[in-house]
């Protein structure tokens, strides 16, 4: 066993991340992030948007994804922003409705407010076990939003709540969540290809 804070402790945890990523190679789960670009794209050309939400470092994510569209993914691609909302950006919403009501509620209330039928959800959990992504799922499905997960591990409870869903094969939060940013940047870069290629977004 290696020494706490040595070389060998760094180099078993970049090996787990890149066993972890190979893994996704192997699989449906390339065809799964093609299908939910696809389904993205259709929605975004007939004047839906993308809505994030996800706890933590999956909130961070789903921050990091909507800004890819909202402003810039990649320098060469000078186009208009993409419609794109993370969830979790009003943090005066976030605490009022935990004070007032629950945490749990809180994405479920941004969905059903700010959610139109032919949008997107895009639910980032490393467990698949978060009530307040669960919930939101739920209330995009029945006002038909279609459901999107980046899940870890079996997917847990959230993987019957997506239309689509990619489930990392590893139980390690941390490897879980460098898989969803390189999942989320492949998502975002076949999205903005799928739009170029259909004439739904010029570059200027």
């Amino acid at each position: 066993m290696s020494q706490p804070n040595s070389p060998d402790t760094v180099r078993g945890l970049i090996q787990r991340s890149i066993d972890a990523k190979r893994a996704l190679l192997d699989g449906p789960h390339i065809a799964q992030v093609v299908a939910a670009a696809e389904a993205c794209v259709a929605a975004l050309s007939r004047g839906g948007k993308l809505l994030f939400c996800g706890n933590g470092g999956s909130a961070a994510d789903a921050q990091h994804l909507a800004a890819e569209l909202l402003v810039r993914l990649r320098p060469q691609v000078d186009r208009p922003g993409i419609p794109a909302i993370a969830l979790a950006m009003d943090s005066s919403s976030m605490t009022a409705c935990g004070n007032d009501y629950s945490y749990d509620v809180f994405y479920e209330r941004m969905v059903e407010a700010l959610g139109r039928p032919g949008d997107v959800l895009i639910g980032i959990t490393t467990s698949g076990k978060s009530p307040n992504v669960l919930r939101a799922l739920q209330a995009a499905r029945a006002m038909g939003i279609v459901t999107i997960g980046l899940l870890g591990g079996s997917g847990g409870p959230a993987l019957a709540e997506c239309d689509l869903a990619v489930v990392v094969p590893s139980g390690e939060t941390g490897r879980v969540q460098e898989c969803h940013i390189t999942l989320g940047h492949a998502l975002m870069e076949l999205i903005e290809d799928g739009l170029l290629a259909g004439g739904h977004i010029r570059q200027r």
